[in-house]
């Protein structure tokens, strides 16, 4: 099978890169500092932020996070039971191997350093590769694989233990329970009185009773305010009861992936309100809990529920847009239904729209303001996508066609001339900086044989006592040192803007690949590059609007 390239970004994404094409993006919530290779569609990753986890293809198996940092990742088999684990070295010293299945911790050390790499190799030359660990003070550590005995008495033992903690933990589970039974007796003798009378319960009761039939309700609804559009979370209660306090746990929204609102007294309602502006067009699960209970209460009951964002939350339907110029058309071998069924689910829908032999519908941007238009004919299967923005255009496709749809290939036209443009403006701005930094490295290379000239003669003149001609050569190279300095400094700056256009030229060709979907994507990525090595500007131009090859 052909190897897949894994690569992580500051931009908070990992790509899976199958030859040319990505074959699929994963947003996590901060940059990425490892990845390492597990099977060939299993991998793991970590964080700046202190998070390691596990990927099988785009299915999260798990994730942990920590106050530290993770150096380095390994996939290694500890236990010699034929399976690799996954081996984490951190910042403080700690290092653990994990199962790859559920991230279960199944061996642990402790360092008196913080790890500077975990690597596997055969340390002692007996044919059998050892896990070797090392600090950034130096200290060296080999672990050997369990043997075949050994594993089989750690697995024993193992057992044993593994049935008595599940016993003691039903045992414990078993009587919470039935204190928590006897507790709601209790109360419930206290409180149905209270209730049905109408009166809340107080601080003194020690309890928080409420009606047996209170539920949360959540919506999720777009607020088309003027200054800040946005998503809202509206939380409410059936009855009279309040909620006091809400934790909501999401990834990509909130700092830290959770926010918390407490209300102030004055403030308290049975009813909560919460603003969410995702930054990226991904979907999101919302893990709510919330503290419900009377104004006056003492405890309150915690009520939890999830909620799915749609990856399009962020655009709302709107009548009378201007219609974008640029655009993306395809046939569809798929009825209207189908579509329709895709907008439910991945866009916020709070109205029905029509729709008989044709499919108009116009979304605007929450974030900027930015139209967008789906069009679709029933009888021909034409789609045509009009936004000027060429990567949600290549998200919606990929979310229509390759995720939901799940059709291997897609050809399509294109037209985004704005995005053409900035195309060829970077890559004119590569051939400059690349003709600069050539200049540069000619001139550094003058001054370099010029420096050594000058070293060589103010020496000469120290020698025969030459004193003054020595003072002036060595002003002279000290001059010439402080250009070498400068040209270093404008190397480096002219080393920093080719990075950047040679990484938008990438972006860009990469958006363009995503408005078509598996051969047609990639024989347009390849297309693209030897258009740019030939610097035929005016194919390139094809190649991204017809997908001419």
């Amino acid at each position: 099978p052909t190897k897949q390239l894994l690569v992580g970004s500051d931009d908070h994404d990992i790509r899976v890169f199958k030859e040319d094409a990505i074959t699929y993006e994963l947003s996590e919530t901060d940059t990425i500092t490892c990845l390492c290779a597990i099977s060939p569609h299993t991998f793991a990753y970590s964080l700046s932020n202190g998070t390691v986890g596990v990927y099988h293809k785009k299915e999260r198996l798990w994730r942990i996070k920590s106050k530290n940092q993770a150096i380095s990742l390994l996939s290694f088999d500890v236990n010699n039971d034929g399976a690799p684990e996954l081996v984490t070295g951190w910042s403080n010293g700690k290092l653990d191997a994990r199962n790859v299945e559920n991230g279960e911790v199944l061996f642990r050390d402790n360092l008196a350093h913080s790890v500077a790499a975990v690597l596997s190799a055969d340390y002692n030359l007996d044919g059998i590769p050892e896990l070797i660990v090392c600090t950034i003070e130096g200290e060296i550590r080999g672990y050997v694989p369990a043997s075949a005995q050994e594993r089989q008495s750690v697995i024993d033992a193992n057992f044993e233990q593994d049935t008595i903690r599940e016993l003691m933990k039903r045992k414990q589970n078993l009587s919470l329970e039935l204190r928590n039974y006897e507790e709601n007796i209790r109360i419930q003798r206290i409180a149905d009185p209270l209730v049905a009378k109408g009166r809340p319960t107080m601080e003194n009761d020690q309890f928080g009773a409420i009606p047996a039939n209170t539920q949360l309700r959540s919506a999720l609804v777009i607020n088309p305010n003027d200054k800040l559009p946005s998503v809202e979370l509206t939380l409410e209660t059936t009855n009279d009861t309040i909620i006091r306090t809400v934790v909501i746990f999401a990834e990509g929204i909130f700092k830290g992936e959770s926010q918390v609102i407490h209300p102030i007294d004055s403030q308290i309602q049975p009813e909560i309100s919460v603003t969410l502006r995702p930054p990226k067009d991904i979907p999101i699960d919302l893990h709510i809990k919330a503290l419900v209970g009377y104004k006056s209460s003492f405890h309150y009951h915690v009520f939890e529920l999830t909620r799915h964002l749609p990856r399009f939350a962020m655009y709302a339907i709107s009548k009378g847009v201007t219609k974008p110029q640029s655009f993306v058309t395809f046939i569809l071998p798929e009825k209207l239904t189908k579509v329709v069924m895709w907008l439910n689910a991945t866009f916020l829908l709070v109205e029905e729209f029509d729709f008989a032999e044709t499919l108009v519908v116009s979304f605007i941007s929450l974030r900027d303001g930015a139209p967008l238009i789906l069009e679709m004919d029933g009888k021909s299967g034409e789609f045509t996508i009009r936004t000027d923005t060429i990567e949600l255009a290549g998200d919606l496709i990929q979310s229509l066609i390759f995720e939901y749809l799940g059709i291997e290939d897609l050809s399509s036209t294109a037209s985004f001339p704005s995005e053409v443009e900035r195309l060829k403006k970077f890559i004119n701005s590569v051939e400059e900086l690349q003709a600069v930094r050539q200049r540069l490295a000619a001139e550094i290379a003058d001054n370099s044989i010029a420096i050594r000239e000058l070293v060589v003669r103010a020496e000469d003149a120290r020698l025969i006592g030459e004193i003054k001609l020595m003072k002036e050569l060595y002003n002279d190279l000290n001059a010439l040192n402080n250009d070498l300095i400068t040209e270093y400094k404008i190397r480096c700056q002219n080393h920093s803007d080719l990075v950047e256009s040679l990484k938008q030229v990438n972006v860009i060709i990469q958006r363009a690949g995503n408005l078509r979907v598996g051969k047609p994507k990639s024989q347009l990525i390849t297309s693209c590059r030897n258009a740019i090595q030939q610097n035929n500007l005016n194919l390139l131009s094809r190649i991204i609007s017809d997908g001419e090859f």
